[in-house]
């Protein structure tokens, strides 16, 4: 095992609000909170069973399906349903279990895996009553400054 030296994911994951974030806007892409629309593609391995071709639907119908699309990567998905639904199983071992979660990250499933890729989904338009409320969204660094002096404090008060 090496030893020193930078590992995957070492280090705080990019954060799209931090002050120095501000230079680098267009390198995040922003996924539609309402996911990929259309027809799911057709199952590219053999005799899926029927729980691996629900899976398949829920995943195609997900923001993260556009960059699959764009990306090609209908085999990678298609494998993620079939372990998906063999770690479900009862008895299944803990190593099917962490293929699973490595998966889910390769296919930015996760939060981690979306933040260190600079992905993020965009605010649904119309929110419930029960949504989580969204913070106010500030476009400089004065804004976010004055947010951390304090609104409306005055200098030497």
């Amino acid at each position: 095992m090496a030893s020193g030296g930078a590992r995957a994911r070492s280090g705080p994951a990019p954060d799209p609000n931090a002050l120095r974030r501000d230079r680098e806007a267009g390198q995040w892409v922003t996924l539609p909170a309402e996911g990929r629309k259309g027809p799911v593609p057709e199952w590219p391995l053999p005799e899926p069973t029927e729980r691996e071709l629900e899976l398949w639907r829920q995943m195609w119908c997900k923001p993260q399906a556009l960059l699959w699309e764009r990306n090609g990567q209908h085999h990678e998905v298609a494998m993620y349903c079939r372990r998906f639904a063999a770690a479900e199983e009862h008895g299944a071992s803990v190593a099917a279990g962490t293929l699973v979660r490595q998966m889910m990250d390769s296919l930015l499933l996760t939060i981690p895996a979306m933040r260190s890729a600079r992905v993020r989904i965009a605010e649904a338009q119309e929110q419930g009553a029960d949504a989580t409320p969204t913070r106010r969204k500030r476009t400089s660094s004065r804004a976010r400054l004055t947010v951390v002096r304090g609104d409306g404090d005055e200098a030497g008060a």
